[in-house]
């Protein structure tokens, strides 16, 4: 599995986060209709510890639902949920839901670090986020131990030759092995479509007449399912970095080989500039010497600690930072320091990506992203098609188009549908989309393909880098999703904001 690429990952990092045992898939704890709520007693931090609750009025929560949908009354899964309650509450309009992005990144987690980004959408609305059914504390698909996970995230990706393509081969059937051994259960009832019905429960349970919906990145699709499958109940909806999810695996691939291609040529750019860049003086230089150090790290990685940087862990450390362009200067360090023989700041970025905490133990970031993606598409593609794919690719980036997620999909234990890659909201309430000119991971072409099919939705350019849009520092966005959310302000056709 190519696992920088096929990914669009969450927009707030998260390292280490929720290592806590995957739940048993039955036996349920909670109700079906309201919400246990409770003391958050298991939230981490990005270091992997747990402080102790800062503010008492942040509840986490549990919410039963079917495992299998076409049997309600049948096996039931806990939800996990968090609350951070409005700041006024006489103001407050309702709850605003939240899904920052994967498939496969923690609400939980992710909504308690970015509480104090969201103060202005608090001042009204109760924030709430969760774990997606296959994510961490609700049913999080596992697949093998921590010392499994670190050899199949160290795999190399380069050179893209007969012996890689037989190790990633290898290590993709024995990683779909390890998923059906540990997950089995779960594995054919995650995905967007049972997420999506999930999420209408919760908007009863949370005892909401619409849902209010803010999702960034996978969020969109999730948002634009939910749309489809409820228009009637949309309140007021945005989606921020969107994804096209008519897209085929091929597709997808090139689009987002691009995308990274575009943003690390960007980062190239602006570290010359200074000319104290430690990657080299010139950006040919600077390119020459990135690739000189991935022949390198692939001969022979660096030792870090008791564990090693390989090309692989570089190749996710270089993409991890290329997410946002508040990470360039750190990703400019950990390329100088790798230079000199020292790996652990690419190590650390890397580590970011792939939901490693520093005792070793991983979330369900890296487990939960192949199950729900494999699920949420019927396409298989044959192997002559994924090197044809990666051949296309390798020629748009050398760096970034190796092998994508399709060929661990192509062995994966759980069928896939395509419904989830159908959506038309006609019917609801006006939904915002926002889409970067400078997004790697969902490039811009996504949003307005994603607006027309949503046939309700309203399409704002935003003309910076990263991925992402509301988080990016960018006021004129800010400003724009903040009205609509707030006061119901639908921006204006053709809006755009300024690079921030």
């Amino acid at each position: 599995m190519r696992r920088v690429l096929a990914a669009a990952i969450l927009l707030v990092p998260v390292a280490g986060c929720g290592s806590t045992p995957a739940e048993p898939a039955t036996g349920s704890t909670a109700d079906e209709k309201t919400i246990t709520w409770g003391p958050c007693t298991d939230i981490k931090r990005p270091d992997g510890e747990k402080p102790a609750r800062q503010d008492p009025s942040v509840k986490c929560g549990k919410l039963a639902v079917p495992l299998d949908y076409a049997k309600p009354d049948g096996e039931k899964i806990d939800l996990a949920l968090i609350k951070i309650p409005a700041g006024d509450p006489k103001k407050r309009i309702g709850s605003l839901v939240f899904n920052f992005g994967g498939p496969g990144a923690s609400g939980v987690d992710t909504l308690d670090q970015a509480a104090k980004t969201l103060g202005g959408l608090r001042s009204r609305y109760d924030l709430v986020s969760f774990d997606p059914r296959g994510v961490e504390r609700s049913s999080g698909v596992r697949c093998g131990d921590s010392a499994q996970m670190d050899e199949f995230t160290a795999l190399d990706t380069l050179p893209p030759d007969e012996q890689t393509h037989k190790e990633s081969e290898a290590a993709n059937k024995e990683f779909a092995e390890q998923c059906a051994k540990n997950s089995g259960k779960i594995l054919p009832h995650v995905g967007t479509v049972n997420a999506a019905r999930d999420m209408d429960r919760m908007r009863t349970a949370l005892g909401d007449a619409k849902l209010n919906y803010l999702g960034m990145s996978y969020g969109t699709q999730l948002g634009g399912v939910y749309a489809t499958l409820f228009p009637k109940n949309v309140g007021r909806m945005v989606l921020d970095a969107p994804l096209d999810p008519t897209v085929t695996f091929e597709q997808r691939t090139l689009a987002q080989t691009r995308g990274f291609q575009k943003a690390y040529e960007s980062f190239l750019k602006a570290c010359v500039k200074n000319k104290q860049c430690e990657v080299g003086t010139d950006v040919k230089a600077a390119d020459a010497n990135v690739t000189k150090l991935m022949n390198q790290l692939a001969a022979q990685p660096l030792q870090v600690g008791n564990r090693k940087l390989t090309q692989g862990l570089a190749s996710t450390g270089v993409a991890a930072a290329l997410y946002s362009e508040m990470t360039w200067p750190f990703l400019e360090a950990a390329l100088g320091q790798a230079l000199k023989g020292q790996g652990d700041a690419l190590m650390y970025l890397a580590d970011t990506y792939t939901g490693r905490a520093e005792d070793g133990t991983y979330s369900t970031q890296m487990t939960s992203f192949p199950a729900i993606t494999c699920v949420d598409t019927a396409e298989r593609p044959a192997e002559a098609e994924l090197r044809r794919t990666e051949a296309a690719a390798q020629k748009i980036s050398p760096l970034f188009g190796s092998e994508g997620s399709g060929g661990l999909c192509r062995m994966w234990p759980a069928k896939g549908s395509d419904q989830a890659r159908h959506v038309d909201a006609t019917g609801s309430a006006p939904i915002v989309v926002v889409g970067g000119k400078g997004d790697p991971a969902t490039p811009y072409e996504w949003a307005p393909k994603l607006t027309a099919q949503l046939k309700t939705a309203t399409l704002v350019t935003y003309e910076g880098e990263g991925h992402g849009a509301y988080l990016s520092g960018s006021k004129c966005v800010q400003g724009l999703v903040d009205g609509y959310l707030l006061e119901g302000k639908v921006p204006g056709k053709n809006a755009s904001c300024p690079a921030a």
